[in-house]
């Protein structure tokens, strides 16, 4: 393996992690939209706050690292990303801060019209956000971002089959992951009643990712025949291992093994991720620019590689202790919703979105 591939692959370990454990926080809010009104979906939304209150922040880091690795190593392929897709881009970056900014705050405010606003931008931009960071990955997979400056179209780069195809799968496998997450996270507080409620709906969404990733096949054939190609043949052992992985998380699911469920779940997300690298590979960009075309010198490369391992030294433990404390719930906060679980009046009922 040369120095650049090695880059890339400590490059797609992020790209995996943010997957993963962002995309399951990006799915909890889809599910706190759809949790209902201000009584009945309060018990979803407690949960939920207290599953990612003390991990989503920690999780964006995975992306910076992947900002700050592609921008170091490859920087042709960055600027020609960055450039050609800034639309795109500029708006997961504002669905982050209103994400962000609607989680942290509604639990501070107390006018009931703030905690709805608050509420609704942390719900909503949990929706878009993914979506358009699928869009992304699709535009780069169809081959639609060329080398350079602003050479690509800013609209149609992304807003074509490919992209509208990365959109959609990014949401309903950010939703399919929270909703099996938070059927473990509500098994383990002894929450059965919330645990059946997630259990169906990861069974319903897992369904339906199935059924995009189905017409997806389609659309890869007609939008990117090279990628096409390669993911049925060098890329076909992972897709086959994604696809397995995720019969047998609803497997689970439906047998009640629901910390197996979540590796299952994960390990699907995982695999579709490098099915899609080991497809495109060579490549950064698809059929434009390849990895060494696009790689820094070797000192630069060296240079990252050796500061990312010290890093790790005490990053990967701190990580590791984090999550644990988080699944043991040592980390748990009262939440702020469960202040207003048995309200004195009409009047002091919080409508959260």
């Amino acid at each position: 393996m040369t120095l650049p591939d090695t880059v890339v692959v400590v490059l797609f370990v992020g790209i995996t992690a943010y997957a993963v454990l962002g995309g399951a926080d990006f799915g909890a809010g889809f599910w706190d939209l759809l949790a209902g009104g201000p009584e009945r979906g309060r018990p979803q939304r407690v949960l939920i706050e207290q599953a990612i209150g003390p991990v989503w922040e920690t999780n964006h880091v995975w992306l910076i690292f992947v900002l700050v690795v592609l921008w170091t190593c490859f920087p042709p392929a960055f600027a020609s990303i960055m450039s050609t897709l800034f639309i795109p881009l500029t708006l997961v970056a504002v669905g982050i801060i209103l994400r962000g900014s609607g989680f942290a705050l509604r639990k501070l405010v107390d006018p009931v019209r703030l905690q709805r606003l608050y509420g609704g931008s942390f719900a909503l931009s949990s929706l878009v956000t993914p979506f358009f960071l699928g869009a992304v990955a699709g535009a780069i997979a169809s081959g639609r971002v060329p080398v350079g400056n602003a050479a690509g179209n800013p609209v149609t780069s992304w807003l074509n089959p490919l992209g509208v195809l990365g959109g959609m799968l990014a949401v309903v496998t950010c939703a399919y992951l929270a909703a099996v997450f938070l059927t473990a996270d509500a098994d383990r507080r002894g929450r059965s009643d919330l645990c059946a409620a997630f259990r169906t709906r990861a069974l319903a969404m897992g369904l339906v990712t199935g059924l995009v990733a189905l017409v997806g096949i389609g659309v890869v054939r007609s939008d990117s025949p090279m990628l096409a190609e390669q993911l049925t043949h060098r890329g076909l052992p992972l897709i086959v291992i994604s696809a397995a992985a995720g019969v047998g998380s609803m497997a689970l699911l439906w047998t009640g093994r629901f910390a197996l469920a979540r590796i299952a779940a994960a390990l699907a997300v995982t695999a579709v991720i490098w099915g899609w690298g080991v497809g495109q590979y060579p490549y950064l960009l698809e059929g434009t620019l390849t990895i060494d075309q696009a790689a820094a010198p070797d000192a630069t490369l060296t240079a990252i590689l050796v500061s990312l391992g010290i890093g790790a030294i005490v990053l990967i433990p701190s990580f590791i202790l984090l999550y644990t404390l988080n699944l043991r719930d040592d980390l748990e906060e009262t939440s702020a919703l469960e202040h207003h679980a048995e309200p004195d009046s009409a009047s002091d009922q919080v409508p959260l979105s």
